[in-house]
C-alpha cells in the first residue's frame, strides 16, 4: 500500500482530465481580479496567518512545513486502512449478502403488489356485479308491484260478482263492492285508453255488474222517495236513511248520468210538493190565530181612543190605541222566543189562543229557515253539489213554496197597520239572517232581502201616517186640556224607545230618519198645545210634564245616554229652569229683579245710582222677613198641584230654592257695598246661614 502511495504517477497513462475549477479557474474569462482581492484580503484575516506574519515567519518555509505535516498524516492513515483491510473486506461480503436478501425481499414485495393490484380488480368487478343485480332486483320488484297491483285491479273476483248480482242494497258488503266496482269500472276505462289488451277480457263482465247495480239502485232510491209521499210522513227520516246510501247517487253520477238525473228531478218534484203542501196549510191554520181586534188605519198616534164594533160582533169592542205604540213584552220575539218552538194550530185552537203578527211572521219563518238550512245540506251533501250549483237545485226544491210565503207576506204586510209588528218582522228577519250566516247557508238570502223590501217600506208608511196625524190634530178641537202629560205624547213616548232600543242591535238610517220627523211632529204638536194655556207658567208645566214623561219611559225602555234621552234632558233642564224662575216671581219678584238691576249698575261703574234705591231695598227686606217662610210653603203647595211625577217635582222644588238662596246671597253681597254702608235696614237682615238652615230642615209635602 505504501509502495502504492509512494510511486508517482506516470501522466502519459492518464486520461485527460478536465478540471472545472468555477471560481478558482483563473483561466476563465469570468474571473475577477476584484474577487482574488476578496480572497487574499480574507486569508490574511485567519488567526493562524496574523500569528506567522506577527513572528515574521517566511511564508514560503511555513507552507512547506505544513505540507510535510500533512504528508505525514496522511501516510499514517493509509497504515491504519492497511490494519482494518480484514475487516472492511468482512464488512464489503456483509453488504454484499444483505444487498442479495434485499434483492429477494424486493422480488417477494413486487410479487405481493402484484396479488394485490390483481385483488382489487376482482374486488372492483364483483362491487360492480353487485350494484348490477341490486338494480335489477329492484327494478324486477317494482315491476312485481305493479303488475300484481294492475292484475288485482283488472281481475273480477267471485265475491264482487256474488254481492253485486245477489246481496241487498243495504247490506254493507253489497256498498263495500260496489265501492270497488266503481274503482275497477275508472281503472279499465283508463287503461283502455292506453290500448291495454287485458281490459277486453273483463270489459263485459264490467259492464253487466254495472247494468245490474244501476237497476237495483234505481229500484231502492226511487222507493225511498216515493216513501215522502205518504201521508203523515217525517220526511226527514227517509232523507237521513238515503244520506247512508250517498255512494249510490255517486255511482250513478259516475256511470249513468241519465239515471241520477232520473232520481234527482223524482226527489225535486216529490219535495217540491211536500213542502208546499205543507207550508200551505200551516200558514192557513196559523193566520187563522192573529189577533182579531189587530190595528187598523184608524188607529194612529194623533187619533183619539173611540168605541168601534168587533168584525165578527155586533157589540163595541173598545179598543185602547196606547197598546199599539206600547212594545210591552212583545220583544220577546227577538230573544227568548226567536228559536222557539213554532206554534201548535191545533194545540192553539183548542186553548183559543191568539197571537201578534210578528209572533206568527217568526214561527212561519223559523220553520220555513229550519226546513230549509236542512234541505240546503241534505241536497249538498247526497247530490254532490255545491255553490251556484246547490242554490239552483234548492230553488227548484223550494221555489214554489217560497213564492207562495212571499205572496202571503206581501199580503199580510199590504194589510197590516201595526207599525211595531211590521219592524219586529224585520228585525226577526235580520237575526235569521246571522244564524244563516253562521251556519254557512246561503239558501235564503235572496229572500230576505225580497221580505225586508217589503216590510221597510211599510213600516215607513205607517210611521208616515203617524206623523199626518199629528200634524192634523188641532188643539182647539181637543176641548178641555190640563197640564198632564197629552196622549200624544205618551204614546210617542212609548214608540220612540221600543223603535229605538230595538234599533240599537241592527242601527238602520232609515228607521233614524222616519223617528226624527215624527219626533219633530210631535215637539211642534206640544209646543202648539202649550200655547192654548193661557199664562206661561202654566204653559212650562205642561211642557215639563211632558217632556219629563217622555224622558222617563226613554231612560227606562232604552240606555240612560241615547241621544234622544240627552235632547229631552236638555229641553227639561231648559224649561224647568225657567219655571223656577217664574215660580219665584211672584213671592220674589222685587228681590230678584233688584238684584239683576243692582249687578247691571255694578258692572257698568253706575254704583251711584243706587244710592236712590234706599226706599226699594227697605221694602225688599222687609217683605222678605215677613213673608218668605209663608212664600216657600205656597211654591210647594204650588209644585205639589202642578207636578204628577214626585221625583221631578222634589227636583224642580229643591232647584227653586237653591235659586232663592243664590238670589238672596247676591242681595247680601249688593248691600255690602260701600254704597249702602250707611243703610239703616242693614241690622234687619236675616242672616244667609240662617236661611240655607231652614231650607235644608224644609221637606217638600207630596
Amino acid at each position: 500500500m505504501a509502495d502504492l502511495v509512494d510511486t508517482p504517477v506516470s501522466t502519459d497513462v492518464l486520461p485527460e482530465i478536465n478540471l472545472n475549477l468555477g471560481e478558482l479557474d483563473f483561466t476563465s474569462e469570468d474571473f475577477l481580479l476584484d474577487e482574488v482581492d476578496v480572497h487574499i484580503q480574507e486569508n490574511l484575516e485567519d488567526d493562524i496567518v496574523k500569528e506567522a506574519l506577527n513572528k515574521g515567519v517566511d511564508l514560503r518555509q511555513y507552507s512547506k512545513e505544513i505540507e510535510n505535516d500533512l504528508q505525514t498524516v496522511e501516510n499514517e492513515s493509509v497504515q491504519d486502512y492497511i490494519k482494518e483491510s480484514q475487516n472492511i473486506a468482512s464488512l464489503h461480503k456483509q453488504i454484499a449478502a444483505c444487498d442479495t436478501i434485499l434483492e429477494r425481499m424486493e422480488q417477494m414485495l413486487n410479487g405481493f403488489q402484484g396479488d394485490l393490484s390483481s385483488i382489487s380488480t376482482e374486488i372492483q368487478s364483483l362491487q360492480d356485479q353487485s350494484i348490477a343485480m341490486n338494480i335489477k332486483l329492484k327494478n324486477r320488484q317494482a315491476i312485481r308491484g305493479e303488475l300484481s297491483q294492475y292484475v288485482d285491479e283488472m281481475v273480477i273476483p267471485e265475491s264482487m260478482i256474488t254481492s253485486i248480482l245477489e246481496s241487498p242494497v243495504t247490506e254493507d258488503d253489497f256498498k263495500e263492492q260496489l265501492h270497488e266496482l266503481n274503482h275497477k269500472i275508472n281503472f279499465v276505462k283508463e287503461q283502455s285508453f292506453r290500448d291495454a289488451r287485458a281490459c277486453l277480457d273483463v270489459k263485459d263482465i264490467l259492464e253487466k255488474l254495472k247494468i245490474k247495480a244501476i237497476g237495483k239502485i234505481r229500484e231502492f232510491l226511487l222507493q225511498k222517495i216515493y216513501a215522502f209521499r205518504k201521508p203523515m210522513t217525517n220526511y226527514q227520516i227517509p232523507q237521513n236513511t238515503l244520506l247512508k246510501f250517498r255512494i249510490f247517487n255517486e255511482f250513478l253520477m259516475a256511470n249513468e248520468r241519465h239515471v241520477a238525473k232520473e232520481v234527482r228531478d223524482e226527489y225535486v218534484e216529490t219535495m217540491s210538493k211536500i213542502y208546499y203542501s205543507y207550508f200551505k196549510g200551516y200558514s192557513s191554520r196559523l193566520t187563522k190565530l192573529q189577533f182579531e181586534e189587530a190595528a187598523t188605519r184608524d188607529d194612529l198616534m194623533g187619533v183619539e181612543d173611540t168605541a168601534k164594533k168587533g168584525f165578527f160582533s155586533s157589540k163595541p169592542a173598545m179598543k185602547n190605541r196606547s197598546t199599539v205604540f206600547t212594545l210591552g213584552n212583545r220583544g220577546d220575539v227577538l230573544t227568548t222566543e226567536l228559536e222557539a218552538a213554532v206554534i201548535v194550530p191545533h194545540a192553539a185552537a183548542k186553548t183559543e189562543t191568539r197571537y201578534s203578527f210578528e209572533s206568527i211572521f217568526r214561527s212561519l219563518h223559523f220553520a220555513l229557515m229550519d226546513n230549509c238550512c236542512r234541505e240546503y245540506l241534505f241536497v249538498s251533501d247526497f247530490f254532490m253539489v255545491s255553490g251556484t250549483g246547490a242554490q239552483n237545485l234548492f230553488e227548484n226544491i223550494m221555489g214554489k213554496t217560497l213564492t207562495m210565503f212571499l205572496k202571503l207576506v206581501e199580503d199580510s204586510v199590504q194589510e197590516c197597520y201595526d207599525s211595531i209588528g211590521i219592524f219586529l218582522s224585520a228585525h226577526v228577519v235580520y237575526r235569521y239572517q246571522s244564524i244563516m250566516a253562521k251556519r254557512s247557508i246561503p239558501a235564503l238570502d235572496r229572500y230576505w232581502e225580497t221580505i225586508l223590501s217589503n216590510l221597510w217600506p211599510r213600516f215607513e208608511y205607517i210611521v208616515s201616517m203617524n206623523i199626518q196625524s199629528v200634524r192634523e190634530r188641532d188643539p182647539n178641537k181637543l176641548g178641555h186640556i190640563d197640564n198632564r202629560p197629552h196622549y200624544v205624547t205618551r204614546r210617542f213616548a212609548e214608540f220612540s224607545a221600543a223603535i229605538v232600543g230595538i234599533n240599537v242591535s241592527y242601527p238602520n238610517e232609515r228607521v233614524n230618519r222616519v223617528l226624527g220627523q215624527l219626533q219633530a211632529e210631535v215637539e211642534n204638536f206640544i209646543l202648539k198645545m202649550a200655547a192654548e194655556f193661557p199664562q206661561r207658567k202654566e204653559q212650562l208645566i205642561f211642557l215639563i210634564n211632558n217632556y219629563d214623561m217622555m224622558l222617563s219611559v226613554l231612560v227606562e225602555r232604552t240606555s240612560d245616554d241615547s241621544k234622544e234621552a240627552e235632547m229631552y234632558r236638555d229641553l227639561l233642564a231648559a224649561r224647568t229652569q225657567e219655571f223656577v224662575e217664574e215660580i219665584l216671581a211672584p213671592h220674589f219678584g222685587g228681590l230678584v229683579t233688584f238684584v239683576k238691576d243692582a249687578e247691571v249698575c255694578l258692572e257698568r261703574g253706575q254704583s251711584d245710582r243706587l244710592q236712590q234705591e234706599e226706599k226699594r231695598v227697605q221694602q225688599i227686606v222687609r217683605g222678605f222677613n215677613s213673608d218668605w217662610k209663608r212664600a216657600l210653603e205656597s211654591i210647594n203647595q204650588e209644585v205639589m198641584r202642578a207636578f204628577t211625577n214626585f221625583k221631578n217635582g222634589t227636583q224642580i222644588l229643591q232647584g227653586a230654592l237653591t235659586l232663592l238662596i243664590q238670589y238672596y246671597h247676591r242681595f247680601q253681597k249688593i248691600l255690602s257695598q260701600p254704597v249702602f254702608r250707611n243703610l239703616q235696614i242693614k241690622h234687619e237682615l236675616i242672616n244667609i246661614h240662617h236661611v240655607m238652615v231652614e231650607v235644608k230642615k224644609y221637606k217638600p209635602t207630596f
